[in-house]
Parts: C-alpha cells; structure tokens; sequence
C-alpha cells in the first residue's frame, strides 16, 4: 500500500525529495561576497582617486603610471594582509570561545543543559519542548549544539582567513587595473575626465553585480558606491588642484 497524504503525493517519495533538496540562501555567500566587493571597491576608488589626484599636478604620463602601479601592487597586498590579520583575530576570538565552552560542557553539563534549553524557550518554544530539544541535542553533539546556538558560530558565518585574504587581493588588483588602463591609453589633456567617467561606469557595474550576486536591491546599491566614489575621487582631485605642484 502506497504511503499518501491528502494531495495523493507519496510521502515517502516526499520526503526523499526534502531531503534532496538544496536550498541555497544569499548569506551563504556573505563572507566572500563581502571581501569581494569590499575588495573591487576599494581597488577601484582608491587607484582612481590615486591617479587623479597625480593626474591634476602632472604633466607627463610616467609620474602618472608609477604612481598608479605602485597603488594597485601596494594596496592588492595591504588588502591581503589586513583581510588576513583581522579575520584572524575572529578566529582566535571564536577558538578561545569554543575552547572555553568545551570546559564549561565537562566542568557543568547540568547547567549549561539548562541555558540551552533557556535560549529554545526565549525562541518560543515552551518550557518542557524547549528541555526536550536541548536534550536531544546534548546527546548527539553537546559542543555543536552550544556553539551554534549558544555562542552563534556556524558553517555559514565562521571566519575563513586565507579565503578573505585571497578574495580580497584578487578584486583589488581586478578592481585597480581598471584606472590603471585608463592612465595607459587615455589622452593627457584629458585624461582626469577619462578617469571620472570609466571609474563611474565600473562602479556602476560593481554595484549592480554585487547587489544582483547577494539578492539585493540593485538601484540601491548604485546609488550607494557611486556617491561615495565620487566624494573620494572629487576630494582626490582637490588636493592635486590645492598643491599645484607639477610633477
């Protein structure tokens, strides 16, 4: 006899087809996604602004290319390092916190039973549900169950060092080759506007494929990068301007 619910479907063929099934979720790309677009970003503004800011005290291309180079080459690796050293210091924060919790489990598992039934209750669950699922978890991984649920570490948002270092030295250096092609080919007498209009225009796509690859809205997100990078750039810009030191 076939197993069916009220629709007529098997609910064994249901059920395996749940178990089957992938659900992906916009914030399991968060910790990448974040490196990323920070990276991009920042390699984008920050050598554009660069190479404006020369470009208005220049008046030969090499000043221009040296600086620019050396931007893009200094600030890939100081977004490697700092993405590095930062992330790091979560996981050592998140080890140490793991550790501890490991010591409370042996030292009072009666008690932290009792807090992790608590935060199920604070959750809506009542009092005796709440007892039973935390027992249950107990059982089958009491240090999982605490971690993810008591000190809100998980799979998704644990901190991964060399995956933000890598991913943001990537999209820095993408991000500043950008500038750095205009300063190659695009006309001296020209060249601040050249610079203006095509960092707009990759901010612009920056802005809508970060916002279309993490779900959100992309206007939003344009609107957002671009007038922060106009800021820089015009900033950028004025200090050149302000100096007036031909280089």
């Amino acid at each position: 006899m076939v197993n069916t619910d009220r629709t007529g479907v098997d609910k064994d063929d249901k059920a395996v087809n749940i178990d089957s099934y992938l659900d992906p979720h916009f914030v399991q790309r968060s910790n990448w996604l974040r490196a990323a677009v920070l990276g991009a970003n920042d390699g984008i503004i920050s050598t554009a602004s660069l190479a404006i800011g020369v470009t208005t005290a220049s008046l030969t291309r090499d000043p221009i290319l040296l600086a620019t180079t050396a931007g893009v080459v200094a600030g890939a690796l100081s977004m490697a390092a700092g993405e590095y050293v930062s992330v790091s210091s979560q996981t050592d924060v998140e080890k140490a916190d793991i550790e501890r919790e490991k010591k409370e489990l042996e030292e009072m598992p009666e008690l932290e039973l009792q807090m992790l039934a608590k935060i199920y209750e604070d959750r809506g669950l009542k009092k005796e549900t709440a007892l039973t699922v935390a027992k249950e978890l107990t059982e089958k991984d009491a240090l999982r169950a605490h971690v993810r649920d008591e000190l809100g570490i998980n799979d998704i948002n644990q901190a991964k060092p060399i995956e933000a270092a890598l991913t943001s030295c990537v999209a820095f250096a993408f991000g500043g080759a950008l500038p750095l092609l205009v300063t190659i080919f695009a006309p001296m007498d020209s060249m601040e506007y050249y610079l203006y209009g095509f960092t707009i225009i990759s901010l612009i796509i920056l802005g809508a494929i970060s916002a279309k690859t993490g779900g959100s809205g992309i206007p939003k997100a344009i609107l957002r990068i671009v007038i922060w990078g106009s800021i820089a750039m015009g900033l950028s810009a004025l200090v050149g301007y302000l100096f007036g030191v031909n280089v």
